[in-house]
């Protein structure tokens, strides 16, 4: 029998008991059988209750991500895992890596900042801007993994534009290195730079890219065109006009023209500040038109077939409202978006018991007055207090208990609420998860209602952080086999 029927088979019972209070009682029992039975029924509506709380259904009804075909797809080149900060995007891309690798492919996977225990085992413990071979995979494929340097890269930049003599130029300027080290944008640039030289070289079949740590995901599409067109912008371009013209000329344009202009970026920015400025933008001159393009080039690369996006997130409002902004994003810039990753999702083997039931089991163990009795109902614990007996020591015998109630250590009885008061803890423990998944659906329905098109992969949490390649095979599992996951209804 179901909770529901139980629910409403006692409802009935207590009817009945109404009627037969009714014809055998006075007045007193008939009022007081009429509190009972209605406590019951009351009992019988919460138990129906509670059967269709405990129900588990599948949450919002979404497409599944299917992982293993994206990665066997040959005609997949490119696979993006982008998402705002601190949603497992590192993980994700080399667990891909891995599986994609293991699966027959020569992959690739470029890392931005791994955590030290994840790089170690992939055999990237420095920044030395080189793909290498990791060791231990099984499969026909290979897995190469490298970890952007983003200084290095834009060094590789400049000398790949540049002659030998301004290329040093460059690199010994002040102005370049703090623009090499720090700018805003200057990391997801350089990722940009990164990933089209490693699709230019045509060495593996599959490049798994890792994108910045930001706070915003849209960092990723905004950064590299706002470095860009700073470098290509009217600013540094009214810098090198001077240098363009030449000589007398130039010397009195700067003089006449850029006079006011440079006084007032000298205080603002400090005199010598802006001579590195001026000295780094004519010794970049030449290259600076490639800046723009070469991120053009890239971007159109993100919107190529063959490059797939995947949106990694966590069932936390803020990073799935991140990941909703992303996914609107990508359609406007009509990049090919394959899902989403949902990471850590919680779930639980005692889905059928709510939290509302367990808090309320708790309470009772937590109450010394309440006891479960044989029947299954709750009753008062009987007092070890004699009220002017002559024989307290017989109660306190029969009780487990000296005089001031206390029951002695070891005794059954301590040892009974020990175990009660594990139970209640547990209790607890498993309400509070049970509303942690509350929270997490209504999260996940959130996203999937305003995005039904959407195709969605779980990712159960796991007990650690993954810090080995045993442990992105498991991430790799879950991903393949990552269907939405069922849990009960919200208390």
């Amino acid at each position: 029998m179901t909770a529901e029927e139980q629910g409403a088979a006692d409802g009935r019972e207590a009817a009945g008991d109404r009627g037969e209070s009714h014809d055998k009682s006075g007045d007193r029992e008939k009022a007081g059988s009429r509190e009972k039975a209605e406590e019951r029924g009351a009992a019988g509506e919460r138990g129906a209750a509670e059967g269709r709380e405990a129900a588990p259904r599948r949450l919002a009804s979404s497409r599944v991500l299917d992982v293993d075909a994206l990665l066997d797809d040959q005609k997949t080149r490119i696979v993006v895992c982008c998402g705002s900060g601190g949603v497992g995007k590192t993980t994700t891309a080399a667990a891909l890596g891995l599986r994609a690798a293991e699966r027959g492919r020569k992959v690739v996977v470029l890392t931005i900042d791994p955590a030290r225990r994840l790089a170690q085992s992939m055999g990237i413990d420095s920044l030395d801007n080189v793909p290498r071979r990791v060791k231990g995979t099984d499969g026909g494929g290979e897995l190469h993994a490298m970890m952007l340097d983003m200084k290095r890269t834009f060094d590789e930049v400049v000398e790949a534009h540049a002659d030998r003599e301004r290329a040093a130029a460059i690199l010994a300027n002040p102005f370049y290195q703090s623009l090499s080290a720090g700018f805003a944008g200057t990391q997801e640039y350089m990722a940009m730079e990164k990933l089209g030289q490693l699709r230019a070289r045509d060495e593996w079949d599959l490049i798994v890219v890792d994108t910045p740590p930001s706070r915003s995901a849209l960092d990723f599409l905004d950064a590299p065109k706002r470095l860009g067109s700073f470098l290509d912008g009217r600013l540094i371009r009214l810098l090198t006009a001077p240098a363009k013209l030449g000589g007398r000329a130039g010397m009195a344009f700067l003089n006449v023209g850029m006079s006011m202009m440079t006084g007032t970026l000298g205080k603002l920015l400090g005199g010598q500040l802006l001579k590195d400025v001026q000295t780094f933008v004519a010794a970049m001159d030449t290259t600076f038109g490639g800046f723009r393009t070469r991120a053009d080039a890239t971007y159109k690369l993100l919107q190529a077939p063959g490059t797939a996006f995947l949106v990694v997130a966590a069932p936390e409002r803020d990073a799935l409202r991140e990941a909703a902004y992303f996914v609107e994003r990508l359609a406007a810039e009509n990049m090919p978006l394959v899902g989403l990753v949902l990471n850590r999702v919680h779930g639980s083997g005692a889905g059928r018991l709510s939290a509302e039931r367990a808090l309320d089991a708790a309470e009772n163990l937590a109450d010394p007055g309440i006891v479960d009795q044989g029947d299954g109902k709750a009753g008062l614990r009987n007092s070890p207090e004699t009220y002017g007996s002559s024989e307290p020591r017989a109660a306190e015998a029969a009780t487990g208990t000296d005089a001031s109630g206390a029951s002695p250590e070891g005794s059954p009885a301590d040892e009974e609420r020990s175990v009660d008061r594990l139970a209640e803890g547990l209790l607890r423990l498993h309400a509070e998860r049970m509303h942690l998944l509350a929270r997490e659906q209504r999260t996940r329905d959130r996203f999937t209602a305003r995005h039904p098109e959407v195709a969605v992969v779980d990712v159960p949490a796991l007990p650690g952080d993954v810090h080995d390649l045993t442990g992105l095979r498991d991430i790799g599992d879950r991903l393949a086999a990552g269907a939405p996951t069922e849990r009960p209804e919200p208390s």
